[in-house]
């Protein structure tokens, strides 16, 4: 197939994105080469011609790769080839995924596959968003179904105004961020996070995205009256009119039985029977169901009943108001919340509202538990991030568990998004917080926003305000709509629409809308917003009912941490050759130390005492001691004009005779021995940095033999009566000691007489 290669430009907020389609993998249903600031992403879009049998529900799978190459950069770590999708890779494929599935029609269950590779990258592109534009593109030129196209960006704000996709730097100053998805017409997706931003610049923030894409979907839709292709003609799977037919006259009444029931548990073993008796009936006579004997009867009745709740519960809500056990449209269920239930965690929580339950955990420490992220824009840290864990006996399940899916991974970064916003950026503690979901009906991920505060607070962390979160439904017909606040599973699976707002009192940390539907307009989204600030604002008055700030102290065994500022150019002198100082610091103190570039020393223990202690060392260490001060102080050596001593490692001094006890001292092995503990006072520090220290200004120190002082001092003048004479009038011992002369040299000349030293040299060389 020869290159038939054509390009589109579009100003998009600001930056040129060019979409490239005919020249690279050609033979996929489609595919676009979408670049803007040095970022390209390859888009294909495969989909099967082929629906597998009995096949009923709409197999597409998102995949969005970032390769390495594509920064000019090799992977972190011992394998050096792009495996599983990171963590960021995969809640993109998930933000790809959720706008585009509702435009398939219904019907429409043949395997399709959208593949966006990041082939270059550069700050100015977001490759997020050029990933998700191409997505859209591909599948508009493509012959797969679809009702498109659509349209994406991100929202930031900075210096008080709004930003269409801003570079990667810019994002630092940018007080939210909100992507949003929508046609031209309405809004497919919403999610982001925002440092508590109110209700109506949020929805400004939307709405301003949404008028930059209509642009963009006129754009795409040029493209695709160029060069477009022809739709694919399939057949959709048709509905058996008999059979609903026939379910709706025989089983309506106890299907309402059903939705009266409250327990999800006994309304699902309802439903179990109700399918059952709805088997039984098929079998007895296929024909009034519009079945024949091949049949399976267990899929079609659950198909049936499916199809008789869905029209039963949104027939309910639009006409009557009514909702499952008859709850009104805005109410939250009961909520009861503990915290201070776990023994050994350093904060833990749980919060249960109707069905749903959360159990959270929180664990500080120090930078060795950051969580290290490798991505094409770099490397980061995060001192506070959340896992979300989703078992199977959450929901009744005999399952086990097989790792972490697409869906914890994406209701743990929610959940994160909206607290951290209210974590102070300075507290120094690395943060991990574990939400456990132990029973879910619905919104577990808001469940796991109220769990983790509380628990955070709990454990002392200084939140700016405590955050709760809400979950959303919607049920409209395409003229009526009705919103419902904190939804069930089943109004979940049933419904339009699940829209999760969370923040503090004050305004929105983190929000999430997927729909089912082709767009929402602007007047649902209004409501949802409003609807969902006083489900939010319930539910933050429930949790202060058991705690509303932090803790004033940390629990036993959080580890304290202290730091101390030390200039760089000591920063090796800290760790020592090889780290040989540090690591015997940590060893005796039993305490972490870490160290930052600007000089900023951190020490991390459970005891208080020793991380005082291994300070003041560090201290000494790095400054030496203080003139004036008293130190406990080791003796190393001991010679015959006194002592030497360490004050810390590396630190000492000299203890002269004349500064071991107020008596005068003949030998310092009298008053100490090597490996005793004395105290020293520092006297002075000459220039050459030796440090004169004196026992005697601390506390005067005994002889070790317990005698009297004065009784030895006079026995030793007694044995050596010349001992304490002028040297000049103590008896000769000839030598070289005595001034007056010697055996083989004469009287010493006086100095003027003697010969110049360079004279004597010269004499010895000619010698």
């Amino acid at each position: 197939m020869l290159n038939n290669r054509k390009e589109y430009k579009y100003n998009f907020g600001g930056k040129e994105i060019t979409i490239e389609t005919g020249r690279m993998a050609k033979q996929a249903d489609g595919s676009v080469l979408v670049s803007s600031g040095g970022t390209q992403v390859l888009v294909t879009v495969c989909s099967a011609t082929k629906m597998k049998d009995g096949q009923d529900f709409f197999p597409l799978l998102v995949e969005y790769t970032e390769k390495f190459y594509s920064a000019g950069k090799f992977l972190g770590g011992f394998m050096k080839r792009e495996g599983r999708p990171s963590t960021g890779e995969t809640l993109n494929a998930r933000l790809i995924d959720r706008p585009l599935r509702p435009l398939f029609p219904s019907g429409y269950m043949f395997d399709t596959v959208v593949s966006c590779t990041v082939m270059s990258y550069g700050e100015e592109g977001d490759p997020e968003v050029l990933a998700l534009i191409g997505a859209s593109a591909a599948l508009t030129i493509s012959d797969i179904p679809f009702e498109g196209p659509i349209g994406s960006c991100k929202v930031g704000r900075i210096g008080g105004e709004f930003v269409i996709n801003p570079s990667h730097s810019q994002w630092e100053e940018s007080d939210l961020e909100i992507a949003v998805a929508a046609s031209e017409d309405a809004i497919l997706m919403v999610e982001g996070e925002a440092a508590v931003v109110p209700e109506k610049d949020v929805l400004e923030a939307i709405f301003f995205g949404h008028d930059q894409i209509k642009g963009l979907v006129k754009f795409l839709k040029d493209i695709q009256s160029e060069i477009g292709v022809e739709k694919r003609v399939f057949i959709p799977e048709t509905p058996n009119e008999k059979l609903m037919s026939t379910v709706k006259e025989k089983f309506t009444a106890p299907a309402r039985e059903v939705l009266k029931i409250t327990d999800k548990i006994l309304r699902q073993k309802a439903t179990k029977l109700m399918e059952a008796d709805v088997a039984t009936a098929m079998k007895e006579a296929p024909a009034d169901f519009g079945l024949d004997d091949s049949a399976s009867f267990g899929k079609e009745a659950y198909g049936g009943v499916d199809e008789l709740m869905y029209e039963l519960l949104r027939g309910d809500l639009l006409d009557h108001d009514k909702r499952i056990a008859d709850r009104a449209l805005d109410k939250v269920r009961a909520i009861e919340t503990e915290t201070d239930i776990l023994t050994t965690p350093h904060g833990s929580s749980i919060f249960t509202r109707g069905e749903t339950q959360v159990v959270a955990t929180v664990t500080l420490g120090g930078k060795t538990g950051t969580q290290m992220s490798d991505r094409i824009s770099g490397k980061t840290e995060q001192s506070f991030y959340l896992h979300y864990n989703f078992p199977p006996f959450s929901v009744g399940e005999a399952r086990g568990v097989r790792g972490v899916g697409r869906r914890e991974l994406g209701h743990g970064n929610l959940a994160e998004r909206a607290i951290k916003a209210v974590v102070p950026t300075d507290f120094p503690y690395t943060t991990r917080v574990v939400c456990e979901v132990l029973e879910s009906n619905g919104s577990s991920s808001m469940g796991s926003v109220c769990s983790g505060s509380m628990a955070l607070m709990d454990a002392g962390v200084p939140l700016t305000a405590p955050v709760a979160g809400i979950a959303m439904g919607l049920v409209t017909d395409g003229e009526r709509f009705k919103i419902l606040t904190d939804i069930l599973g089943d109004e979940d699976h049933l419904g339009d629409m699940d829209f999760k707002v969370a923040g503090t009192a004050d305004g929105i940390t983190a929000i999430q809308m997927d729909i089912k539907i082709t767009g929402l307009t602007r007047e649902i989204v209004e409501a949802s917003m409003a609807q969902a600030r006083d489900g939010r604002l319930h539910i933050l008055e429930e949790m202060a009912k058991t705690i509303s700030s932090h803790r004033g102290a940390m629990k036993d065994g959080v580890p304290v941490m202290k730091s101390m500022q030390i200039p760089t150019d000591k920063i090796g002198a800290l760790i020592g050759p090889g780290g040989k100082n540090i690591k015997k610091l940590q060893e005796n103190y039993e305490l972490v130390i870490e160290i930052e570039e600007d000089g900023t020393a951190k020490f991390i223990s459970t005891n208080q005492e020793k991380i005082g202690l291994c300070m003041e060392l560090v201290a000494l260490q790095l400054s030496g001691p203080e003139v004036g001060k008293v130190y406990e102080a080791t003796v190393a050596t001991i010679k015959e004009y006194g002592a030497f001593v360490d004050i810390a490692d590396g630190v000492g001094g000299l203890v002269h005779i004349s500064e071991i006890a107020d008596e005068r001292v003949r030998d310092a092995g009298d008053y100490v021995s090597e490996g005793d503990v004395v105290k020293v006072k520092v006297l002075e520090i000459d220039r050459m940095g030796r440090v004169k220290l004196s026992a005697k200004a601390a506390a005067t120190l005994k002889r070790k033999d317990g005698k009297d002082p004065a009784e030895v001092e006079a026995e030793f003048k007694k044995s050596n009566p010349n001992a304490d004479k002028p040297r000049e009038d103590r008896p000769s011992r000839g030598g070289r000691n005595d001034r007056g002369g010697d055996r083989n040299r004469g009287p010493r000349k006086p100095r003027e007489d003697r010969a110049p030293r360079s004279e004597k040299k010269e004499e010895s060389s000619e010698s």
